[in-house]
């Protein structure tokens, strides 16, 4: 019977490691999300841009119920893995209720990225923030304007362009940058591609973390009763 209990614990703590391990990955991922693109935030609706710190949040909670788990499989505790499945089971809800969401708020995801575009475009001499959202934008992505370089005409009212519409090597060549010299691509359809390319890499990391999860807490349910009926034996 000890023997037996012991493998059971052995299991349980695989178990809590293994949800652990997704718990640091949907971290990670959130991480990676908000310090390689947060930059972009402008141009993007706070609704959708708080995803990433979600996720953050979902990964730090993740853990703390991990210790319990573990704490429950080592001090052979039915009561405390019982918690662990039912806390892991409400955060594996609450995955699956952002997934719905963010597959809800992709469908409009153009619409709110072009109402920010025109915001900022607006905007843009009135607030540095924007001016500099827009350099960075156009110069990491080799775009112009929302559509094109013609957006531009509203604010600079001339051909005479921002530098960071025309490429380096043009700038080598012309004293100014200006329409006849931009980079004929907007900017919108770029960053709506990088964004929906980071999406299904996305969607797919949570599919497969969810699914594990699932599993875990399956698994962590049996192990419970396995332990109570342990116990009633003894």
């Amino acid at each position: 019977m000890a023997s037996g209990l012991g493998c059971i614990k052995c299991i349980t703590f695989f178990c809590n490691l293994l949800f652990a391990l997704t718990g640091l990955l949907i971290l990670f991922v959130g991480a990676m999300v908000q310090l390689n693109y947060s930059h972009y935030s402008n141009f993007v609706s706070e609704q959708i841009w708080t995803a990433p710190i979600i996720l953050i949040i979902i990964g730090s909670i993740v853990a703390f119920i991990c210790f319990l788990g573990c704490c429950g499989a080592l001090k052979e505790n039915g009561c405390m893995i019982l918690s662990f499945a039912i806390l892991a089971f409400a955060i594996f809800i609450c995955e699956i209720g952002l997934g719905i969401a963010g597959y809800m708020k992709h469908a409009g995801l153009r619409r709110i990225m072009e109402a920010q575009f025109n915001v900022t475009m607006r905007d843009y001499n009135e607030r540095d923030d924007y001016r500099d959202a827009w350099s960075l934008l156009q110069s990491e992505l080799e775009c112009c304007g929302t559509y094109g370089p013609s957006d531009w005409e509203a604010v600079y009212h001339n051909t005479t362009l921002h530098a960071s519409c025309c490429p380096i090597i043009v700038l080598n060549e012309a004293d100014k940058c200006t329409t006849a010299h931009a980079s004929p691509d907007g900017c919108l359809n770029k960053l709506i591609h990088i964004l929906d390319s980071n999406a299904l890499v996305l969607a797919g990391v949570v599919l497969g973390v969810a699914t594990i999860q699932l599993l875990t807490i399956l698994f962590a349910c049996c192990l419970c009763r396995s332990f109570c009926g342990s116990y009633q034996t003894v």
